[in-house]
């Protein structure tokens, strides 16, 4: 004898073919969502959107995979999402280099960074100016007037050629008049040993780097290049407090698509994404590396990378910064 299906089940059973059909095919058994991250793991770039694939998990029942390909400023995996199925499979989870910036920098590059499908903005985080404890300078006003007596003197460390650490020395220099050196190094790591070490005397690094640091009293943080102070560091002051406005260089980390991706599949991206964004465990572990949850409409992101990509663009070619 059949027996019927409870109204429970029943219910259940409708809900779960209803989801079924409403979310792409990606989103469906079978299919997994990639997240690409174009740097190595253990950075901001790669712990944030590990934390967002775990809050999201159920909404994709293939599973999703954070994959860290490395390289080229971001390039390499810039590269591989370009060349990807654009299905919504295969998705792009970026600081700014491969997304607003490296078409400023390198001569050429195997994929067009204008083309990219914005889903979301998912943090923002505020770079510092940190300092060597070896330096005198207690403020910002006393480092400003220290570079001032002590023109290319100064040392300033990078992560690398091109990265924004070095931009954004290098709009620090046009803004205050001042001349420092620059020493690029492979990544923050090995940058923040030779703050902390006394071998370099400046580090524009983004505050969920070098926080702990400034707290343990091995390096001092004089500001933050952002409109507000950061909450991880309220007592630091803002270059906008110091009257120098245009002083702002925030990290963003926004995920992207290739370009050809159907808008269901990114409308289905974007609702799970925001959604996890608004969570307050989501929204805490972020703020424990500095950064504030995004979540923004496509169109506010697109919007935003366009005027980041002509700002900092303007940042290259004053600074004549190339990249072969």
């Amino acid at each position: 004898m059949k027996h019927p299906l409870s109204r429970r089940a029943a219910l259940a059973f409708t809900a779960a073919l209803a989801t079924g059909l409403g979310a792409p095919a990606f989103a469906q058994p079978g299919n997994t969502l990639k997240l690409i991250v174009p740097f190595p793991a253990g950075g901001t770039a790669d712990v944030l959107p590990r934390v967002l694939a775990e809050k999201v998990r159920p909404a994709f029942p293939a599973g999703i995979v954070v994959e860290n390909r490395a390289g080229a400023g971001g390039n390499i995996g810039a590269e591989f999402v370009t060349r990807s199925e654009p299905d919504g499979s295969t998705l792009l989870v970026s600081p700014p280099g491969p997304i607003a910036i490296n078409h400023h920098l390198y001569k050429s590059l195997s994929f067009d960074p204008t083309k990219w499908v914005p889903v979301t903005v998912i943090a923002t985080v505020p770079n510092v100016l940190a300092v060597s404890n070896k330096l005198p300078a207690k403020t910002l006003e006393e480092f400003i007037a220290y570079v001032k007596a002590n023109p290319g003197k100064v040392s300033y460390a990078s992560q690398g050629n091109g990265s924004t650490s070095h931009l954004t020395a290098a709009m620090f220099m046009q803004l205050t008049g001042t001349e420092m050196v620059h020493v690029p190094y492979k990544g923050t790591a090995p940058a923040l040993v030779d703050i902390i070490g006394g071998n370099v005397d400046v580090f524009f690094d983004n505050i969920s780097s070098s926080a702990q640091f400034h707290t343990g009293g091995k390096l001092k943080i004089l500001a933050v290049a952002d409109q507000k102070r950061s909450e991880l560091l309220p007592q630091v002051p803002t270059f906008v407090e110091s009257k120098i406005p245009g002083m702002l260089a925030v990290t963003f980390f926004t995920m992207v698509a290739p370009a050809g991706t159907p808008k269901p599949a990114l409308d289905y991206i974007h609702k799970q994404f925001a959604s996890a964004l608004q969570a307050a465990d989501v929204k805490q572990k972020f703020a424990a590396q500095g950064a504030t949850a995004g979540g923004w409409s496509p169109e506010r992101t697109g919007q935003f990378i366009r005027d980041e990509s002509a700002r900092w663009g303007r940042v290259v070619k004053s600074a004549n910064v190339t990249l072969e």
